[in-house]
């Protein structure tokens, strides 16, 4: 049995079958074609020659299975091709479900999607607990559910509750949690995982049943109810217009939960109906915008050992704190101690946030974390990031205080949002050795940084850069020194409109709900209030200037009065413990004119930026709003949206736009060109 090409097989003393899988020319498992056609016919084989067990077992450095091949996925063109693709997995669940002797799931590592379905067709789940095992049933989050028989079987694990919530939310788990919630049988340090499988083979012990109240709420007479408890939950986070998924696995569990044959049949149906929507689609496509932005810091191995941070404000500290969550040690510096303190103090939130009880974890941030009033720590730093607020002439001052002070190979960053790096550079002597690194708040929350590189960037700093971007877990995209990059350049006249609006007499709570109807994760003016209102109306005079933007009035005396928004507790919205008070009965008779008013000038801005190669390709521009704003990511960026919908058709809207409302919707001279 050793004629495979993914999967090795071997029988030990005690006659049980350990199943290796080791996918080829990959660095992790895949349930590729080729992967599930091997194990059905080592399972035939086994079926007719019957081990004592069956244990599977990845032969990846701390992975399982990954999940399903998603390029296979991308190829289906219709409902009966998808419900083809389908059925090969579930017959292989079926046949693995039904051996006559036991099967065990050894899971060390990431564990994710078809892997976990696979796991869940055997008959136990042992798993490691260390910290690198996390289990998650994640396809939501490309348009579709569990497909591989993994609805049924997870609800027959631990009960609809546990299990819808895990596959409602995408969200992996880790090992401790997963034994929790009844996903899995055993959780054991590495060590002892082997002799875990084994004792699960020779004993074969009955299954716990999930808990009584889980097993009442699968009951036909409460599922109903259940599920319209399910269906609000979702609507308060994903309209059904726009992500289908959630509401087509809350109706499946509702029809069919009571008849397991036809669930796993109409799963098959409701999976194939859902991945050739255009939701699936683009997230599919996002999902690979995300993967090949993680891969741009792979040209070049670099460490920095010791990153040193200049300013303690919100952006500073949070910068400082994610750096220590990933591993680094981080000196903090900032002129006043006691804005230390506060930076101090909201690292502890940060680290219990990201830690939850693990003391020692927190513990050992901490020790990475340090509080540099006098700025030594800038001597031995690797990497310096400058966080200091928006003033090209400050900047320039402390870079010609600081440049003396670094080691000759250390790489200087600027966590600027808008000022080209030309304007910067000038004031240093080494001016190849200054990158940007635009990180977006909040730090801990949002995955994109803006890796900025000038005229005058060494090439080998951009890709250290990129480096340590992809090395702390967020996405690098590179991006061209221009005013406001990509991110802020196209999110700025966007805001700026819904700033207009409001000055006009409509109802914040109007504007953002246009957006949020839209696909936006957040109204503009909430937006606003968020990254800070300073902090736009600096952005916003630094564009104006070079592009023409013009400086709502409101904007500048809002602030002038001290009108932050949400860290000053009052903006647009008045916030109370941090949420926004809003008027629920604010509307508008046009909201369709207010969604275009918007909408269109955060497009046009768009293609603006891939006329001018802001980035390296449309893909980049796409991921860069998707990633650095949050727009609607099931439309799949804002060029997809163009050319889904038709440049010709939105040109006629735009030109509309500009007839009403005036110039700053003429549109771009490449508006065209998208579609060609």
């Amino acid at each position: 049995m050793s004629d495979y090409k993914h999967w090795i097989i071997a029988r030990d003393a005690e006659n049980i079958a350990w199943l290796h899988l080791d996918k080829a020319d990959s660095k992790v498992n895949l349930l590729a074609g080729e992967v599930i056609d091997e194990l059905s016919n080592i399972l035939d084989t086994l079926n007719s020659s019957p081990p004592q067990g069956i244990v599977i077992v990845s032969d990846k450095t701390d992975s399982f299975i990954f999940g399903a091949d998603i390029k296979e996925f991308t190829s289906l063109k219709d409902a009966q091709q998808a419900g083809q693709f389908l059925q090969r997995g579930h017959d292989l669940m079926n046949k693995l479900e039904a051996m006559s002797c036991p099967t065990v799931s050894m899971i060390h590592g990431i564990c994710l999607g078809g892997g976990t379905e696979l796991s869940l067709a055997c008959d136990y789940i042992v798993a490691s607990n260390e910290d690198v095992t996390k289990i998650g049933l994640p396809e939501i989050k490309l348009g579709i559910h569990p497909g591989y028989g993994g609805t049924q079987r997870s609800i027959a694990r631990c009960g609809p509750l546990p299990a819808m919530s895990i596959m409602l939310t995408g969200r992996m788990l880790a090992a401790r949690a997963a034994k929790k919630m009844g996903l899995i049988d055993e959780i054991t340090p590495l060590r002892q995982l082997k002799n875990a499988a084994v004792d699960y083979v020779m004993r074969a012990p009955k299954r716990k049943k999930p808990a009584l109240l889980h097993r009442l709420s699968n009951q036909s007479w409460l599922r109903p109810l259940v599920a319209k408890q399910l269906r609000k939950q979702v609507a308060g986070k994903a309209k059904s217009e726009h992500y289908p998924a959630p509401y087509a696995l809350i109706n499946l569990w509702k029809r069919c939960a009571g008849n397991k044959k036809q669930m796993l049949a109409e799963e098959i149906h409701s999976v194939a109906q859902l991945a050739i929507t255009p939701t699936a689609r683009n997230l599919v496509r996002v999902f690979f915008l995300q993967e090949t932005l993680k891969n741009l810091g792979k040209q070049l191995e670099y460490k920095a050992h010791n990153v040193h941070v200049i300013g303690g404000g919100i952006m500073g500290g949070d910068i400082a704190a994610w750096c220590a969550i990933q591993g680094y040690r981080v000196t903090v510096e900032d002129q006043s101690p006691e804005r230390l303190a506060v930076t101090y103090k909201r690292a502890q939130n940060s680290f219990k946030k990201k830690f939850k009880r693990n003391r020692r974890a927190i513990r050992d941030a901490n020790d990475r974390l340090i509080m540099d009033h006098r700025g030594h720590g800038i001597h031995t730093a690797d990497l310096v990031i400058e966080a200091i607020f928006e003033d090209a002439e400050v900047k320039r001052s402390l870079y010609q205080r600081i440049e003396p002070l670094m080691k000759a190979d250390a790489i200087l960053a600027t966590n600027t949002s808008s000022i080209m790096l030309e304007d910067l550079s000038s004031a240093l002597q080494q001016p190849g050795r200054l990158v940007g690194l635009h990180f977006f708040n909040p730090v801990a929350l949002m995955p994109l940084v803006e890796v900025i590189h000038g005229a005058q960037t060494d090439a080998a700093v951009i890709q250290k850069a990129l480096a340590f971007t992809r090395d702390i877990g967020k996405l690098p995209l590179p991006t061209r020194s221009s005013p406001g990059f990509l991110v802020n350049r196209i999110l700025m006249p966007y805001l700026l409109e819904a700033v207009i609006m409001v000055a006009e007499g409509i109802a914040p709570e109007a504007v953002d709900k246009a957006a949020t109807d839209f696909g936006m994760p957040m109204g503009p003016i909430e937006l606003a209030d968020t990254v800070g209102l300073d902090i736009c109306r600096n952005v916003a005079s630094i564009l104006s200037s070079t592009l023409g933007l013009a400086l709502p009035a409101s904007l500048g005396s809002m602030v002038d009065d001290g009108k932050l928004g949400k860290k000053s507790g009052q903006g647009f919205y008045r916030y109370n413990k941090g949420k926004a008070v809003k008027n629920k009965n604010a509307h508008y008779a046009n909201m369709q004119e207010l969604q275009d008013r918007l909408i269109f000038r955060l497009l046009n801005e768009a293609v603006a930026c891939w006329r001018e190669n802001i980035v390296e390709n449309d893909d980049q521009v796409d991921a860069g709003v998707i990633f650095g704003t949050g727009f609607a990511p099931f439309r799949g960026g804002p060029i997809r949206h163009i050319r889904s919908e038709g440049s010709e058709l939105l040109s006629t809207k735009l030109d509309q736009l500009e007839k009403n409302f005036g110039e700053r919707y003429r549109q771009d001279a490449a508006w065209n060109d998208i579609n060609s």
